[in-house]
């Protein structure tokens, strides 16, 4: 089969090699899908320049929709032929979802009806915003600050937020804000004034603030700590009110939070929410749910995909497309 992956850890544009490789078999509580789509994400990247080192070769692609090909003892949910989306799973073979066929460790069906590239955009997107709001506590009626809204996490934070009975204040660019008003949210632009704006539509402090936003897509920044000081003004001065999932270098030094090592949540106590997957799949399935979609790109396109991701103006979700689908 074809693959993306890479054999030593560097610059994803230098060591990913698009190749061949066997078709893997999938081990104990794993299932083997045929690829119909693979979100690509900005942790893709990371794995290529040694995050969570293993094993070599590895493959990219953690987002995954595609058909039951093949499960592993152990499984007794899903069979051979059901559609499903999941996560691959990368640690444990050396091929990811950026291939004609993936191993899932996290799956959940795929409703009828549901586009197979939507529900490539959906697995990390929602497990991630799901479980950091869940670590920041929001609580219904509260009012929540999500920065960077524009994002696939910010894009699903919101509306996640907003099911929850949750008011929420978002911060993005032209490109989704129109969007995300439509959904429910109030939305401000980055840029100079942004706190008094925040605080001015908040009615003062927003209970909570989740920052989505990678350091990256916020140029005009240029100071110590990019945009977590402002999060923080906005937050009565309370860091602990803060929580980011894009920041990790700034945010220890100004105290806003991480969930990774806090209690109940950090390396070997993370409480990760696949179990949510199937929820957030059917609703969007029905319409109610969604991640902004930019582009797709054939599997063997996978080159053009990264530098459109590295830009920083993907501006939604980039899906490949397995070689005989795209």
């Amino acid at each position: 089969m074809k693959t993306v992956r890479f054999h030593q850890y560097g610059e994803p544009a230098q060591v990913l090699r698009f190749e061949d490789a066997p078709v893997p078999s999938p081990g104990d509580n794993r299932v083997r899908v045929r690829v119909e789509a693979c979100g690509l994400n900005p942790a893709d990247w990371a794995l290529c320049r040694g995050l969570f080192t293993g094993d070599l070769p590895r493959g990219i692609g953690l987002d995954v929709a595609g058909i039951v090909d093949a499960v592993g003892a152990g499984v007794t949910n899903v069979k051979v032929g059901d559609s499903v989306l999941g996560a691959a799973d990368y640690a444990g073979c050396p091929v990811a979802g950026a291939s004609d066929y993936a191993i899932l460790e996290h799956w959940a069906p795929a409703p009828a009806g549901l586009d197979m590239i939507l529900a490539a955009s959906l697995p990390m997107a929602v497990e991630t915003a799901y479980r950091y709001l869940a670590w920041l506590d929001v609580k219904m009626g509260q009012t929540l600050l999500v920065n960077g809204a524009g994002t696939t996490i910010g894009f699903a934070a919101v509306q996640i937020a907003l099911l929850q009975g949750v008011k929420v204040i978002a911060t993005a660019g032209d490109t989704y804000a129109e969007r995300l008003r439509a959904l429910g949210a109030v939305v401000t632009a980055y840029g100079e004034g942004m706190v008094e704006r925040v605080r001015e539509i908040a009615g003062g402090s927003p209970d909570l603030v989740f920052d989505t936003a990678p350091v990256n897509m916020q140029p005009n920044i240029a100071r110590p700590g990019g945009i977590l000081p402002d999060l923080v003004q906005i937050a009565d001065g309370d860091p602990r009110r803060v929580m980011t999932c894009g920041d990790f270098v700034a945010a220890p030094t100004l105290g806003v939070r991480m969930g990774l090592g806090e209690a109940g949540t950090g390396p070997g106590g993370a409480v990760m929410r696949w179990d949510v997957l199937a929820e957030f799949a059917r609703l969007a399935a029905e319409g109610r749910f969604t991640v902004p979609l930019a582009r797709t790109f054939a599997l063997e396109d996978w080159r053009e995909a990264l530098d459109i991701s590295q830009s920083g103006r993907a501006h939604g979700k980039l899906v490949l497309l397995p070689t005989a689908r795209g």
